[in-house]
C-alpha cells in the first residue's frame, strides 16, 4: 500500500512526487514513456515558477537552471504589425528533453519509486485506490493524475470538440543570428512560437525551438505552418533542422477539472491552457506541488482525504483557474474579424504598457 501513486512523469507528476516524498510519504511514480525524449512544448519556464523548479531539482541538477537561456522580451507578429513587450522578471528557456530527465532523476534521488514504460489502464475506488496497469494492480491511499492532456485516462472528446481539431507541432532548428526574445507569429487558424533554447551537450549550434498550434484543416507539418505567415516563412528559410519534428493531437480547450472521482488532477490533465501564454510548464510545476501539499495532512493523519480534495479544488480555483479564463478571452479576441481586430492592434502598438499588462494577467 503506497501513500501516493502519481501517474505521469512530466513536470506536474514529478513535482507532486518530489513534494510528497520529501515530507516522508511513500510514493510510486509511473510513466508510460521513456526519458529522455522530445515533447511538443514551447519550453518556456515563466519567472513565477523558477523558484519552484529550483526547490524541486536535486543539487546535482541545478546546473540546468543556472545555465538556462534567459528570455526578457516578447515580439508578437499579427497581420502586418509587430508588438513588443518586456518580460519582467525574465523567464527561462529549458528544453523538455533535459527538464523532464532532470526532474525524474531528482524524484528518484529523494526516495520516489519511479517506473518508466508502465501504462495505467484504470483507477478504481475512492480511497484506498486500486491502480491497474498492463501487468499488475497497485494499491494507494491517494492518487494524482498528471498523465497529460490526452491519455487513455482522459475524458474523450465530444462531437463538437472532435470537429474543431487542433494539433501541436514542434522542432528544433539552428539559426545563426537568433534573437533572445520569444516571438509569436499569429495567422488564421493558429500560431507559431519561436525562442532560443540550448542543450547541455550541444552548445555549438544556435538552437531555437519552433512550436505551433494549428487547426488540422489548415496545416499538418511545420513547413506548412511557416508558410502561413510571410515574416515567419522568410525567417525559416535560413533554418537548419536539428531534431525530428514531433506532434500531438488533439488539443482540447475545456474548463479545468482539478478533481475527478476522488483523484486529484494536475498539469494538463486538469486543464490545457492556451500555449501562447507560455505558462504551461509553470502551471504543471505549481499545480503538482499544490496537489501534493494538500495531501500531506491526510498522510500525517490530521485530516481526511475528502478535506484534502476540497482544499485542492479551492486552491486550484484561486491560484490557477483565472489564468485559463484570461487566456481564453485573449484567444477569442485574436480570432475576431479583421475589421474589429485591426484598430485594437493599432492601439496596442502605440501603447506597449497595455500589452505588458495583458501578459501579466496570464500569470
Amino acid at each position: 500500500m503506497y501513500d501516493l501513486i502519481v501517474i505521469g512523469g512530466g513536470p506536474a507528476g514529478t513535482s507532486a512526487a518530489i513534494t510528497a516524498a520529501r515530507s516522508g510519504a511513500q510514493v510510486l511514480l509511473l510513466e508510460r514513456g521513456r526519458f529522455p525524449r522530445h515533447k511538443v512544448c514551447g519550453e518556456f519556464v515563466s519567472a513565477e515558477s523558477l523558484h519552484v523548479l529550483a526547490e524541486l531539482l536535486d543539487p546535482r541538477e541545478q546546473i540546468l537552471l543556472n545555465e538556462a537561456e534567459r528570455i526578457s522580451s516578447t515580439r508578437i507578429f499579427i497581420e502586418d504589425r509587430e508588438l513588443h513587450t518586456t518580460i519582467e522578471p525574465a523567464a527561462a528557456s529549458i528544453a523538455r528533453l533535459e527538464l523532464d530527465a532532470a526532474l525524474w532523476d531528482s524524484a528518484k534521488r529523494c526516495g520516489v519509486e519511479a517506473k518508466q514504460q508502465v501504462s495505467v489502464q484504470s483507477i478504481r475506488g475512492s480511497g484506498p485506490f486500486l491502480v491497474g496497469t498492463s501487468s499488475e494492480g497497485l494499491e494507494s491511499r491517494a492518487v494524482i493524475n498528471a498523465s497529460g492532456r490526452w491519455s487513455n485516462l482522459a475524458q474523450p472528446p465530444s462531437n463538437g470538440e472532435a470537429k474543431s481539431r487542433w494539433i501541436g507541432l514542434k522542432g528544433h532548428f539552428a539559426e545563426s543570428n537568433r534573437p533572445t526574445s520569444v516571438d509569436l507569429y499569429f495567422f488564421d487558424g493558429g500560431y507559431c512560437g519561436v525562442q532560443p533554447v540550448d542543450l547541455a551537450d550541444d552548445r555549438d549550434h544556435k538552437r531555437i525551438n519552433a512550436c505551433a498550434m494549428v487547426r488540422a484543416d489548415v496545416a499538418s507539418t511545420l513547413p506548412e505552418v511557416f508558410a502561413l505567415h510571410p515574416a515567419l516563412q522568410e525567417r525559416a528559410r535560413h533554418w537548419q533542422p536539428l531534431s525530428e519534428p514531433v506532434s500531438t493531437a488533439p488539443l482540447l480547450f475545456r474548463k479545468p477539472v482539478p478533481e475527478r472521482a476522488g483523484t486529484l488532477m494536475a498539469g494538463d490533465a486538469a486543464g490545457f491552457v492556451d500555449p501562447f501564454v507560455g505558462d504551461g510548464i509553470s502551471l504543471a510545476l505549481r499545480s503538482g506541488r499544490s496537489a501534493a501539499q494538500c495531501l500531506l495532512p491526510f498522510f500525517a493523519g490530521t485530516s481526511s482525504l475528502e478535506d484534502a480534495r476540497k482544499k485542492y479544488v479551492a486552491d486550484y480555483e484561486s491560484e490557477f483557474a483565472r489564468v485559463f479564463r484570461m487566456a481564453s478571452r485573449i484567444r477569442r479576441a485574436v480570432e475576431w474579424p479583421r475589421i474589429i481586430r485591426t484598430p485594437i492592434l493599432a492601439a496596442l502598438e502605440k501603447a506597449p504598457a497595455v500589452t505588458q499588462y495583458l501578459v501579466r494577467k496570464t500569470r
